[in-house]
């Protein structure tokens, strides 16, 4: 099996060139290669690289993920998350390839307390969410075989997140302030190649596994209990903080107020991922704290 992969440096990308690896030949683009167009702004000429490529898999991990940058950069956005994988899709079916890409929780309103199923409404609050709807709807319209995975909060041990920001920040303030009112599962980069690859070798095998799947860490949390998690298993692992688990305070989400509006429901119910593929999904605190062992 031939795998292209786009995205191959951002966290989830960075991830899936470890997973994808053993399924077969592996080709890892970033946005800027010699050789093959990869240029996500450049969406037109995708198309090319994948009929110089000839995968039997395609792998999108390229995203625009500058949710407030979004708002005023829309033509960007579109560009990245809607045209380059509409364009992916019909190059995909041209060469009869299969097509694996990320989707957001922003897709929906984030009304409500439930965790959202595939087949519910949707209707995105922002830019980004708008942009990656319409990427999905472009590849369910233009390629037959694909994956879409829908996930939330994702964060890896390369490069920023939102923990390495908690663990700063508590070493620099006496006090914490953190929303309350947003809820979903943080969800590893490693955790969604893995099961990615898992997916992937399900589909080639089967067909009639295509689709739309939510995918997320199990349990549920908000951005304070996340930052009490971090910083309560920081300070077990003998980090020196000045701003405890007692110091960090919930606020709602209009104490920060940003150019992008974020839903405060983000719970995902992954029960047809699970059952499709026969695949776990462990509690978000499990991968969290792996990531903390890592970085710390």
């Amino acid at each position: 099996m031939k795998i292209l992969l786009f995205g191959k440096n951002g966290q989830v990308g960075w991830e899936l060139q470890r997973s994808l690896a053993p399924l077969g030949e592996l080709v890892a683009l970033g946005s800027r290669e010699a050789d093959l167009p990869s240029n996500f702004l450049e969406p037109d000429r995708l198309a090319e690289t994948v009929r110089r490529v000839r995968p039997d898999v395609i792998v999108n991990a390229a995203a625009y993920t500058a949710v407030d940058k979004a708002e005023t950069d829309q033509h960007s956005a579109q560009l990245v998350n809607a045209v380059a994988p509409g364009v992916l899709a019909q190059a995909a079916n041209a060469c009869g390839a299969a097509l694996v890409h990320y989707s957001t929780d922003y897709v929906f309103d984030g009304s409500g307390a439930a965790p959202r199923i595939e087949t519910e409404p949707t209707a995105p609050l922002n830019v980004y969410g708008l942009t990656k709807l319409e990427g999905e709807r472009l590849i369910q319209q233009h390629c037959e075989r694909h994956l879409i995975l829908r996930t939330s909060w994702v964060y890896g041990a390369r490069g920023g997140n939102f923990a390495k920001t908690m663990l700063r920040l508590a070493k620099e303030r006496d006090r914490l302030t953190v929303v309350d009112d947003q809820v979903g599962a943080p969800t590893g980069a490693d955790l969604l190649a893995d099961v990615t690859a898992h997916a992937l070798r399900a589909l080639v095998a089967d067909g009639g596994k295509a689709g739309l799947y939510h995918v997320a860490a199990g349990g549920e949390t908000s951005w304070h209990g996340y930052a009490r998690f971090v910083i309560a298993t920081a300070q077990q692992a003998g980090q020196v903080l000045k701003a405890g688990v007692e110091a960090v305070a919930p606020v709602p989400s209009t104490a920060f107020p940003t150019p992008a509006r974020r839903p405060h429901n983000s719970r995902l119910d992954t029960s047809r991922f699970r059952a499709a593929f026969d695949l776990t999904l462990p509690p978000w605190q499990q991968g969290v704290a792996r990531m903390l062992e890592e970085i710390l």
